[in-house]
């Protein structure tokens, strides 16, 4: 009695697949891809959640107490989730998000492009 066991499907183009030759390279870095994006909705969805209960917060600080909106009680959870968020940030895009070398490049690619265009 034969079972019928299907191969795990986790790509795109899984039918299109010779199984004796598979590309395990290109699943990899398929799967690389995928866990990267994950990353970046989670943080995005940090991003959401932080903007919406600190705005919230700060209305009920504002409406509901004596707290002049310009204290640090009334910050101070925007501030210290915020330093949370930041590290997330980081983990997410790296410390060299910004000036790092793949931003380097890309500037050098785009300057060179504008050039290009500039005298054509």
């Amino acid at each position: 009695m034969a079972t019928d066991i299907q191969p795990y499907n986790d790509s795109p183009d899984f039918e299109k697949r010779d199984f004796g030759k598979r590309d395990f390279a290109k699943e990899e870095a398929y799967m690389r891809a995928k866990k990267k994006l994950e990353k970046l909705v989670g943080f995005y969805w940090h991003l959401a959640v932080y903007i919406i209960v600190n705005a919230f917060i700060i209305i009920l600080i504002t409406v509901n107490s004596n707290q002049s909106l310009f204290s640090f009680g009334t910050w101070a959870t925007a501030f210290f989730w915020g330093i949370g968020l930041l590290f997330h940030f980081l983990g997410v895009f790296g410390p060299g998000f910004m000036f790092g070398k793949d931003w380097e490049e890309r500037k050098i690619k785009e300057f060179m492009d504008r050039d290009r265009s500039n005298w054509e």
